[in-house]
């Protein structure tokens, strides 16, 4: 087992080398200058779409759900561990620097997110049942001018999302939800595998309709339950927030390793800041990875610029606003690079538990776990149908649809159960293996991007006009 665990780390380590980070950044950074940045003017009419009245409603266009309940089931999808667990993974494999390069990739992120879900939309098609089936792989199949290429593309994304599904959005939220529980309650393992797989598997028989519902609840609950108590933490150690934002960006953009200060026995240079920001950055919001696209193409929706704009905030939310207030918390706490009982580094939850317990106590600890409990479920359910999706678009039989939601229902117990490194190792594989064949796809179609962007610039600004004049 170990030798398999040392080939997957090595596996992970070179999918995830330069060449990784700059196809994923470098496509961010590409298509937001392509569309004259477009995605960042637009980010504040973005943010009020998504908190409009009209995008709880299925009135304006065609799709099986909201605009915000797909925001909230590609949310729910992409709010999870990375957000609690990553953070912290990411703090203490490339020191605080990590933080600043998940902002970077973020930053550039939207218009990834933004790109992947509009294609998503324009290139959607309804299934046998009346179902809005679209993603990577019908804006493959469909938008590219090469076929054959697209076709391969398209199959390829589809087998690598449901293989992705049952280890990004399955097994390491069930293993981060067993080892937080256990930990804080000692609640053992196989008892929360247990219950994972009757809650999931009750949820998912329902279908996307529930399965959204669920998520329009859960998802902006927890979010804004976690963000009050991280604030308090950040709040609590104030007096050591500016120390930790200089050596943020010191270690970011450091050429040579440094350590000490807030980062305690942490070492990191300015390529392993880079490396696991982006990387736990990317398994936090999944932009560029086409994930999110495939909830958002079941959105109702009257324009695919409109509802790619409303999905486009999902990586805002996610990185910008969560996991920064996760990597302050740490960071500013002071608990980054101590050890435990053991002489071990404290990471992964224990280390976001400690820094909640600076300021909050044992209640601190409770917030950390229930926060990781729901984000971690609230994934698993979104993930579900992303890889149903990929599974339909594979299969095209409904029978072997539903059995893969019992066979995922099960998975999430041999995740609860199993070591977290090989966990997270294997699911940072499946994470780029998805991206590969999505970056080019966009890359290819990135003047279809930009003309669709610029179609749509002129209802945004007719619709910022209007709201102004009723303001006056």
């Amino acid at each position: 087992m170990e030798a398999f665990s040392n080939i997957v780390s090595a596996v992970d380590a070179f999918v995830w080398g330069p060449v990784m980070l700059v196809l994923l950044v470098g496509t961010g950074i590409f298509l937001t200058i392509r569309i004259g940045f477009a995605s960042w003017r637009n980010l504040p009419y973005a943010l009020r779409s998504v908190l409009s009245k009209e995008a709880r409603t299925t009135q304006r266009g065609s799709g099986d759900i909201s605009p915000f309940a797909a925001l909230m089931t590609a949310l729910a999808a992409t709010i999870g561990t990375g957000n609690i667990v990553g953070v912290a993974t990411a703090l203490v494999s490339g020191g605080p620097g990590a933080l600043v390069w998940m902002e970077i990739s973020a930053i550039f992120g939207l218009t990834s997110k933004f790109s992947e879900c509009m294609l998503a939309i324009k290139y959607r098609v309804t299934n046998e049942h009346g179902e809005m089936l679209g993603g990577p792989m019908t804006t493959m199949k469909r938008g590219l001018k090469n076929k054959t290429l697209g076709a391969v593309l398209a199959m390829l994304f589809a087998i690598f999302a449901v293989v992705a599904s049952f280890g990004i959005g399955n097994m390491t939220q069930a293993n981060s939800i067993s080892t937080a529980l256990n930990n804080t309650f000692h609640i053992p393992e196989w008892i929360v595998g247990v219950i994972l797989v009757i809650l999931v598997l009750v949820i998912l028989l329902g279908g996307i309709s529930r399965l959204s519902k669920v998520s329009s609840v859960i998802v902006p609950a927890m979010a804004v339950f976690y963000l009050i108590f991280g604030i308090i933490v950040i709040l609590g150690n104030i007096t050591q927030v500016p120390a930790a934002i200089v050596l943020m960006f010191q270690c970011a953009f450091s050429p040579t390793a440094i350590a000490g200060g807030a980062a305690g026995t942490i070492t990191s240079s300015i390529m392993s800041s880079m490396r696991y920001g982006v990387a736990r950055g990317v398994f936090s919001n999944e932009a560029g990875m086409g994930s999110a696209a495939i909830t958002a193409a079941a959105a109702t929706t009257d324009d695919p610029v409109r509802q790619g704009y409303i999905n486009m905030t999902g990586t805002f939310f996610d990185t910008i606003v969560i996991c920064t207030v996760t990597g302050l918390a740490v960071c500013s706490s002071g608990v980054l690079g101590t050890t435990d009982a053991s002489g071990a580094l404290i990471e992964g939850s224990a280390l976001t538990i400690a820094a909640f317990r600076t300021v909050l106590g044992e209640f601190g600890a409770w917030m950390v776990t229930i926060g990781i409990a729901l984000f971690a479920f609230s994934t698993i359910l979104g993930w579900e149908y992303h890889g149903e999706k990929a599974l339909e678009y594979i299969v095209k039989k409904r029978s072997i649809c539903i059995a893969y939601r019992v066979i995922f229902s099960v998975i999430a117990f041999f995740g609860a159960t199993m070591s977290l490194d090989l966990v997270w190792n294997l699911s940072d594989i499946a994470n780029a293996l998805m991206a590969i064949p999505n970056l080019i796809c966009m890359l290819a179609l990135s003047g279809v991007i930009a003309k669709e962007v610029k179609r749509f610039q002129p209802t945004i600004d007719a619709e910022n006009a209007a709201r102004k004049a009723k303001k006056h």
